[in-house]
């Protein structure tokens, strides 16, 4: 009878330790990672303090898209300045969604970033996207992303 309720707590307990493990594990499937938006990915790798300027115009378009094959989407927006048209990508869409000042077609902004070219087209990946008396900061100096949090 004894070795009956030593398995069977040795059993339970087991199961305890087993569950609490797995529960404890990042939530590796629901978010994994950052989806390539991330401070070592590739499309981050792109950001170049040296190529940073700042331009301000209309935004045209705010559309999703995807930056490299196997990342998440983003947001990027089509800014009308007085000589072009150019993409400007401003960040992941889970991050860029859930910022309190929401940039929309029509707004008169000005984006500080670095210039890149993308499949043949120039680019911007925003560092700074003014909207009034609004500043998203979204990458610091060194091209690092807010989304980044505690990995810096």
């Amino acid at each position: 009878m004894r070795v009956k309720k030593a398995l069977s707590l040795l059993f339970v307990a087991s199961l305890v330790f087993t569950a609490s493990f797995v529960f404890a594990q990042p939530m590796r499937g629901v978010w994994k990672g950052s989806g390539g938006w991330g401070m070592g990915s590739q499309y981050n790798k792109m950001y170049n303090p040296a190529t940073v300027e700042t331009v301000s115009g209309t935004v045209e378009a705010v559309k999703k898209f995807t930056p490299m094959k196997g990342m998440y989407s983003g947001i990027h927006i089509m800014l009308k300045t007085d000589k072009e048209s150019v993409d400007v990508h401003l960040g992941p869409e889970w991050y860029i969604e859930r910022l309190d000042t929401k940039i929309e077609k029509g707004d008169k902004i000005e984006v500080k970033g670095s210039k890149v070219t993308m499949m043949g087209k120039p680019a911007i990946i925003a560092a700074e996207v003014k909207k009034g008396d609004s500043t998203l900061v979204l990458r610091d100096s060194a091209g690092i992303p807010a989304w980044a949090g505690w990995r810096r």
